[in-house]
C-alpha cells in the first residue's frame, strides 16, 4: 500500500501569516503531498532564542490559523526534544514514530542556499525528499546527483515576513490582511508584539 505523503514545513512562525498558508496550500494542491504538517520550533539553532515569543503562544496561534483546513496540521513534536531543534533529529523522530507515513521536507530557496550549514545535511538529502519553494533574490542550483530526492517547486513568491508583521504591529499599523483572522484577533486581544 502506498504510504501517505506528509510535507514538513518547520519554523518559528513568530507569527504564522498568510504567506505560510499560501505556500502550504500550494504544496498540498500542486505537488504529490497529501498533508502538510507545520512543525512549530521552540528554538531555531540559527536564531536567538530570547527574541522569540513563547513557544506555546506560537503553537496556539498556529492551531488557530489551521482550524479551517483539513489537510494542514500542526505538530508540537519539537517541544519534547532537546533544544535547539535540528531538522535531521525532528525528521528522524517523525519517521520512527509514524512508519505508515513518508515525510518530505519543505524549505525555501533561502534555506537551501544555507543548507550546508545544517546539521547532518547530507543525511537529510539521502534519507528524505525535499521540496524547495522560490524566494526573491535566491538562485537555487541543483546538481544532477541530488535531483532524485530534491525538487524545485514553482510556487508563488510570497514576500511577507514575520519580522515585517512584528515591526508593523509595533509601529501601530493595521496588518490584518496579512494574518489569518483568528491569529490577528489573538495578537490584538493579547497585545502581542507591542
Amino acid at each position: 500500500m502506498k504510504k501517505k505523503q506528509i510535507g514538513i514545513f518547520s519554523g518559528t512562525f513568530d507569527p504564522v501569516h498568510i504567506g505560510h498558508l499560501i505556500l502550504a496550500n500550494y504544496m498540498l494542491e500542486f505537488t504529490y503531498l497529501d498533508e502538510v504538517w507545520f512543525v512549530v520550533t521552540p528554538h531555531n539553532p540559527l536564531k536567538e532564542a530570547n527574541s522569540l515569543l513563547d513557544g506555546n503562544i506560537r503553537l496556539k496561534m498556529m492551531k488557530l490559523a489551521l482550524q479551517d483546513f483539513d489537510n494542514l496540521r500542526v505538530s508540537d513534536i519539537e517541544f519534547g526534544m532537546p533544544k535547539p531543534s535540528y531538522t535531521i533529529d525532528t525528521m528522524t523522530k517523525l519517521k520512527t514514530e509514524n512508519p505508515e507515513f513518508e515525510f518530505t521536507l519543505v524549505i525555501g530557496g533561502d534555506n537551501w542556499v544555507r543548507f550546508p550549514r545544517w546539521k547532518d545535511y547530507e543525511r537529510l538529502v539521502k534519507e528524505f525528499k525535499i521540496l524547495i519553494y522560490p524566494r526573491l533574490g535566491e538562485i537555487v542550483e541543483l546538481t544532477n546527483q541530488l535531483s532524485e530526492n530534491i525538487q524545485l517547486v514553482a510556487a508563488p513568491i510570497v514576500e511577507i515576513s514575520s519580522t515585517f508583521i512584528r515591526e508593523s504591529i509595533r509601529a501601530g499599523k493595521d496588518v490584518r490582511a496579512f494574518l489569518p483572522n483568528r491569529v490577528y484577533e489573538y495578537i490584538i486581544t493579547n497585545k502581542l508584539y507591542k
